[in-house]
C-alpha cells in the first residue's frame, strides 16, 4: 500500500469465521492484533429471514441477533478502552441498512466490513454474502453509501469464485470509495500479488490458513499490508507467532530500505 495511513496497526485482524466474534473474543486478542472484526451479522429483513433458516436448520444463531443496531453499538461501547480497533463485519441484501451500520460504526471509531464473502446458500437466494462478490456494481453501491456515510470501510470477498476476477473488483471498490480489502485465498494465496497489483492504493488484508512464520511472509511477500487469523483467532500461541512474525517482517522489509542505495 502506498501511502502512509494505516487502519489499523499492529498490522494483524482477528477475523473468527465461525460468526461468534463478540467483544470478549476481541479482548481476548487485542494484545496481538490492532483490528479484530466482529460478526458477521445479518442487518435488514431479508438477510435476517435467510438467518432464521440457518437457525431452523443448522442452529446458526450467531448471525441473527435481536436488534443488530442495538447490537453493533453494544459490542463497540464494550470495546471503547481496548486496545484494538473493532470492525463489523455485516450481511445485507439492500443499501439502506448499510448505511445505517456504517453511521453506528462512525460513532464509535470503528470499520464497518460488507460481506460479499459467505455462500451459505440461504444467504446467497437473498442477495447477499457471496451474490454481491458476483455483482460488483451492486457492491460498489453498498460500498459509496458506507463511505458517504463517513466510515472506514472494509469489503470481504473470497478467491476461486466462477466468473469473479478480484482484480476488477478490487478496483470498483476501491472507486467507490473502500479503504480496505480483506480476502480470504482460499487455496490460491498468489491472488493477493494480483490483487495489490491491480490496486496498489488499496490497503489488502490477506486471510486464509494465517499460522505462522511461513503463512505469514508468504502473503506479506506478495504485498498484502496486513494479515488476519481466522479459525484459531481465540488461540493465543497462534496470535503471538504471527504477531511476532509479522513484526519481524515490517522490521527487515524496513532495514532493507534503510540501506538501499
Amino acid at each position: 500500500m502506498s501511502g502512509s495511513g494505516r487502519p489499523f496497526d499492529p498490522p494483524v485482524a482477528l477475523a473468527s469465521l465461525s460468526g461468534e466474534s463478540v467483544h470478549e473474543w476481541a479482548e481476548r486478542g487485542a494484545e496481538y492484533a490492532g483490528a479484530a472484526f466482529l460478526g458477521g451479522i445479518a442487518i435488514d429483513e431479508e438477510s435476517r429471514e435467510a438467518a432464521r433458516a440457518m437457525v431452523a436448520d443448522r442452529d446458526r444463531t450467531e448471525f441473527l441477533p435481536a436488534d443488530p443496531l442495538a447490537w453493533i453499538d453494544r459490542q463497540l461501547s464494550a470495546l471503547a478502552d481496548a486496545d484494538v480497533r473493532p470492525a463489523v463485519n455485516v450481511r445485507s441484501a439492500t443499501v439502506p441498512p448499510v448505511r445505517a451500520a456504517a453511521e453506528a460504526c462512525v460513532a464509535h471509531g470503528a470499520i464497518l466490513e460488507i460481506n460479499a464473502h459467505c455462500r451459505q446458500a440461504e444467504l446467497c437466494a437473498a442477495g447477499c454474502g457471496e451474490t454481491l462478490l458476483r455483482d460488483a456494481d451492486r457492491l460498489a453501491e453498498y460500498v459509496r453509501a458506507a463511505s458517504e456515510a463517513g466510515a472506514t470501510v472494509s469489503v470481504k470477498v473470497r478467491a476461486e469464485v466462477a466468473g469473479v476476477e478480484l482484480r476488477e473488483t478490487a478496483a470498483a471498490v476501491e472507486a467507490a470509495g473502500a479503504d480496505c480489502l480483506h480476502v480470504d485465498a482460499m487455496d490460491s494465496e498468489g491472488v493477493v500479488a494480483s490483487v495489490v497489483e491491480a490496486v496498489p492504493d488499496l490497503f489488502v488484508v490477506a486471510n486464509n490458513g494465517v499460522r505462522d512464520a511461513r503463512t505469514v511472509r508468504e502473503y506479506l511477500t506478495y504485498g498484502a499490508d496486513a494479515v488476519s487469523v481466522g479459525r484459531p483467532s481465540d488461540d493465543p500461541r497462534v496470535l503471538r507467532r504471527v504477531h511476532d512474525a509479522t513484526a519481524e517482517w515490517f522490521t527487515e522489509s524496513e532495514q532493507r530500505r534503510e540501506v538501499q542505495p
